[in-house]
C-alpha cells in the first residue's frame, strides 16, 4: 500500500503539518528553559518515538500480526496521551494556557480526538528524527 500525505488530510481530525508546527511551537515556548517541563518533554518524546515506530510499521504487517501486536500498540498509545496529559498538567500549574493540548481534544469528546493525538505524537518523531542527521 503507497499511502500518502494528501490521503492522510482527507481522514476525520487530520492535522496540516503547518498547524502541528504551530502547535510545537506553543508548547516549546511555554516549555522554555523550566528543567521540570523539559524532563517531561524528554518522556515524551521518548514514548512519541516509541509510539511512532510501531504506527510506521503497522500498515506493513500481516492481519495476524497486527492481531499479535495490537494490544501493545494500544498500550504504547494510552502511554503517549498520558505523557501529553502529564505535561500540560504541569504547565497549567505554572500558569501556561496549553491550549494547543486543548485544541488537539480528549478522547472522551469525539474518539477521533485519540487519532490525532497520535498523529501529533508522529511529527515530533518525526521533527526530531530528521534532526538526528
Amino acid at each position: 500500500m503507497v499511502c500518502t500525505y494528501e490521503e492522510y488530510l482527507k481522514q476525520p481530525k487530520a492535522i496540516t503539518f503547518g498547524k502541528m508546527q504551530i502547535f510545537h511551537a506553543e508548547m516549546l515556548a511555554e516549555i522554555g528553559a523550566d528543567t521540570e517541563a523539559l524532563e517531561l518533554y524528554d518522556e515524551l518524546m521518548k514514548v512519541a518515538t516509541r509510539y511512532a515506530a510501531i504506527r510506521a510499521n503497522w500498515l506493513l504487517l500481516s492481519r495476524e500480526e497486527k492481531s499479535e501486536q495490537d494490544s501493545g500498540r494500544t498500550s504504547c498509545h494510552n502511554s503517549v496521551i498520558t505523557h501529553f496529559n502529564m505535561l500540560v498538567r504541569y504547565l497549567k500549574q505554572q500558569g501556561k494556557a496549553a491550549a494547543w493540548r486543548d485544541e488537539l481534544g480528549y478522547e472522551e469528546d469525539n474518539p477521533y480526538n485519540r487519532k490525532a493525538i497520535g498523529d501529533f505524537a508522529c511529527y515530533l518523531a518525526f521533527v526530531n528524527g530528521i534532526n538526528a542527521r
